[in-house]
């Protein structure tokens, strides 16, 4: 079985990540997110499992030392971290797998896996980034103040990355985002072993 691809999908907090993924996730068959582990403390609302795994200090170490992070990076002062164990489960299943996680491990997981696929998403202008921070409401004035502070370096970080995508209208950003997944599933080696079965017959 041909494994599957893996993505990246990072931009600045209030960018529409989260939203982008699940949207992705339910309109394109073949695709699983990655669930990924952090420090921080579970927000209202969010689902132990499902929206991430909450862990304490001494487990993310203990992952640290036996080397199941494909990444971790420290965000705001939490750490969170990719089960290398969980990515590899889901592509080899022949399923993409879809990282929602920082610049900083966007860095590290094309490192370790150079085939990975980044994708940077990023608001039109600083005015929309802050009103989106403020109309989600989940963070306090200082977290957002902190979030917008460290927007500036992650876009410019972005450049990075294999492709961009303005998130100036969610309906169009999601569809962009859908094109780059099911244009890198007609690669020829994702494709080659059908074209041979044809040709043996």
């Amino acid at each position: 079985m041909v494994r599957g691809d893996v993505f990246v999908i990072s931009a600045p907090s209030g960018s529409g990540k989260t939203t982008i993924c699940r949207l992705l996730r339910e309109r394109v068959e073949g695709v699983d997110l990655s669930i990924s582990y952090t420090t921080r403390p579970r927000k209202n609302g969010e689902t132990d499992g499902k929206d991430y795994y909450f862990i304490n200090e001494e487990k993310f170490d203990k992952m640290i030392v036996l080397k199941e992070f494909l990444e971790f990076a420290t965000v705001y002062g939490m750490r969170y971290g990719t089960s290398r164990e969980a990515v590899d489960s889901i592509v080899s299943r022949g399923v993409d797998a879809v990282l929602e996680i920082d610049v900083q491990g966007g860095r590290k997981v094309k490192e370790a896996l150079p085939g990975a696929v980044l994708i940077g998403i990023f608001p039109p202008d600083g005015e929309t980034l802050s009103r989106r921070l403020a109309e989600r409401g989940r963070d306090s004035r200082e977290e957002m103040e902190a979030r917008l502070k460290a927007a500036d370096k992650e876009m410019r970080d972005l450049l990075f990355y294999d492709y961009l995508v303005v998130n100036d209208s969610l309906e169009k950003a999601v569809g962009q985002v859908e094109w780059i997944v099911r244009t890198q599933r007609l690669r020829g080696e994702r494709v080659r072993g059908r074209l041979a079965r044809i040709l043996e017959r």
